[in-house]
């Protein structure tokens, strides 16, 4: 503290404890994902008749917004966030129902959409901070001593949302709430045995959904095109034609990658959902294995910063906040980057802050910003 006082700076005074690697990383990695959405789908377009620039104005629009709501959210001290938390949590759980309704629209197989005149709103990727906040809550209520009953009555906070996220289905949301449970209750102090058998119970539910007829026809194909990537078994689906390219496209970028905009599989459009979920394989191509482990050593410092915001937090809740956050970030840049190349199954989970899309791109920003929030008040 005293070192802060020499540079200059009030520990009371919020605003000057901002961290720059908080509020800069999100928004860099933001607009290298504009450049690579624009390349992604400029050819396309352009072939199409319509405006190369069509999807990078949207997604810089994102950016924006998102970064706007990351400002936002720090006006407010983040303990307000935990005193209504359970408003937070209650209110994100109405368009969750609401979706489900004929109100809801299916994209690619699954009603996760509110389509809202010209707003498309997916309130499973609102439901990732809501169900942290409420958990974070109500485990660090209970400062360490977590009982059988307190984890008990967290996982069916945790339950709801990731059920009704099953049934639109979305896997890969599901998995991403899946994965912060875990990682909460792990910083939580869960006991060994009750970590024990709530990962069992997690495989056994896992099992019976993959067995209830709720998976669709192309989670399954995905799942086999990742099961039995080398075997005929696995080369006969649309999802191992889209590993296939997508992994073509990686390893034609070599070291240093094939330069900005000419990619040819980029190009040729021969990665399916290349803007989306497939970002990656853009930079993959254009950049290389240079230009990856750049945008990884990025990805890296923002995880570094966050936990040291856990590390230093004052209260139980800051700290599961943080290291939910952390896990989510985590989580998602692992599998993504992943199921590009084969090592994790394809699952419809985003590249944070890089793949077109709104709803996910405005969650992981204000994510973000509840970090930043908790590291500015660390004083007060």
């Amino acid at each position: 503290m005293g070192a802060l006082r020499r540079v200059g700076r009030d520990p009371a005074n919020p605003w000057q404890q901002i961290d720059p690697f908080l509020l800069l990383i999100p928004v860099l990695i933001g607009l290298i994902g504009v450049v690579m959405v624009y390349s992604a789908t400029r050819n396309g377009l352009q072939i199409d008749g319509g405006d190369p620039y069509f999807y990078a104005k949207r997604q810089l629009v994102y950016v924006v917004l998102g970064a706007g709501i990351m400002a936002v959210s720090l006006l407010v001290d983040y303990r307000a966030y935990r005193d209504h938390a359970v408003l937070i949590y209650l209110g994100v759980l109405v368009p969750m129902l609401v979706v489900l309704s004929p109100l809801g629209s299916k994209v690619n197989g699954a009603q996760s959409w509110l389509v809202l005149g010209p707003v498309q709103l997916q309130p499973a990727e609102l439901a990732k901070v809501a169900m942290l906040l409420a958990l974070a809550a109500w485990f660090g209520a209970a400062q360490g001593a977590l009982t059988t009953e307190h984890l008990f009555r967290g996982l069916l906070v945790a339950g709801l949302p990731i059920g009704l996220i099953l049934l639109q289905p979305d896997l890969g949301s599901s998995l991403v709430l899946v994965a912060i449970v875990l990682g909460v209750v792990v910083v939580a102090g869960i006991k060994p045995r009750l970590l024990l058998a709530l990962a069992m119970t997690a495989v056994l539910l896992a099992v019976g959904i993959f067995q209830s007829g709720r998976v669709a026809d192309y989670q399954r194909d995905r799942l086999s095109v990742f099961l039995h990537a080398d075997t005929e078994t696995g080369g006969r689906s649309d999802a191992a034609f889209q590993l296939a390219e997508s992994k073509t496209a990686i390893g034609a970028g070599g070291l240093a990658g094939a330069g900005l905009f000419n990619g040819s599989q980029t190009k040729l459009r021969f990665v399916p959902e290349q803007q989306t979920d497939f970002i990656f394989t853009v930079v993959g191509e254009e950049f290389g294995f240079i230009g990856s482990a750049l945008l990884l050593i990025l990805y890296g410092l923002l995880v570094w910063r966050i936990w040291l915001v856990a590390q230093g937090s004052r209260d139980m809740f800051s700290t599961l906040l943080c290291a939910g956050v952390l896990v989510m970030l985590v989580f998602q840049v692992f599998e993504n980057m992943g199921m590009t190349m084969g090592i994790m199954p394809i699952t419809g989970i985003p590249l944070p802050f890089m793949s077109y899309g709104g709803s996910a791109m405005v969650t992981m920003f204000l994510a973000v910003g509840l970090v930043l929030n908790v590291h500015m008040r660390r004083f007060i």
